[in-house]
């Protein structure tokens, strides 16, 4: 695992040398390249003028910001020096709190942070151990391309996790969402859909939890390379029906699988037309 950022944690006196590393996979996903239909070459990026449609240079390219409809304040890079923040090889941590009190709306991105170095690790191991007992997250900042940016830092499997942070005021508020009513719940309709979420209590590890979307592009992509056609059927939309008769039959549907576990009869599901692939030789 290669680090993609080099510097310190720092809080109070304190002071430990890290590396950051990316905790996301990123070849979990699939990218595209641009080609022409004629000939398959690659595409180009280029830039234009989207009013006279003239190709760009690089020194003909400035940066503007839109303060009024098609008025422009533009911005040089010597005004951007100047409002540059201190040190960006520093996670400044300004206080610990509660894991609860940071609502996961805030969540962004998850890095992995590791000690730099064999003297590093004895303080890393120690802060690490320190905000496992204490059950406390640390919340800082860093700069990261010249921008000040919110950060938390809490004990994850042996290690210490890092997640980028949004700012508060960029989360919108709930009460934006359009038809949101109080509804006072029907005790009938509350009880059962209680027992509903009783009987299908698990735990996470057991959800599977996997790309679908990733398993079924990739298929399509390996059968043109073997030169075989995929033919996808569609998924109609599913019926709705009264909540109490939902209810009742998603009720007794949950207590029918237990049963058949039990008794060793689970068969496997036959798979749904919406999900089945096939292949047909071109």
């Amino acid at each position: 695992m290669r680090a993609i950022w080099k510097g310190h944690i720092q809080f109070s006196l304190v002071t430990i040398p890290v590396r950051i590393y990316n905790a996301i996979d990123t070849g979990q996903t699939i990218s595209f390249n641009l080609l022409t239909r004629e000939g398959h070459n690659p595409v180009s990026y280029e830039k234009k003028d989207k009013v006279t449609g003239q190709p760009l240079k690089n020194e003909d390219i400035v940066k503007g910001y839109q303060y009024e409809p098609g008025q422009y304040v533009i911005i040089e890079q010597d005004d951007l020096n100047k409002v540059k923040l201190k040190s960006e090889k520093v996670i400044e941590i300004e206080g610990f709190v509660k894991s609860q009190e940071v609502h996961h709306t805030l969540f962004e991105t998850p890095y992995f942070v590791g000690p730099d170095g064999d003297i590093a690790a004895k303080t890393y191991g120690l802060l690490c151990q320190t905000l496992k007992d204490s059950g406390k997250i640390g919340v800082g900042k860093v700069v990261l391309r010249d921008r000040e940016t919110p950060v938390l830092i809490s004990p994850h499997e042996g290690g210490i996790l890092m997640y980028r942070l949004r700012y508060p005021n960029e989360v919108r508020s709930m009460g934006e969402v359009p038809q949101l009513i109080e509804v006072k719940a029907d005790k009938e309709q509350l009880k059962l859909a209680k027992t509903l979420v009783d009987s299908m209590t698990t735990t996470f590890s057991k959800i599977e939890m996997k790309d679908r979307y990733f398993d079924a592009l990739k298929a399509i992509i390996d059968a043109k390379i073997e030169g075989k056609e995929v033919v996808m059927m569609t998924e109609e939309a599913p019926e709705v029906v009264d909540i109490m008769t939902a209810l009742k039959a998603s009720i007794e549907a949950a207590k029918k699988k237990p049963m058949e576990k039990a008794k060793g009869v689970a068969k496997k599901e036959e798979k749904k037309p919406a999900k089945t692939l096939r292949r047909k030789a071109s």
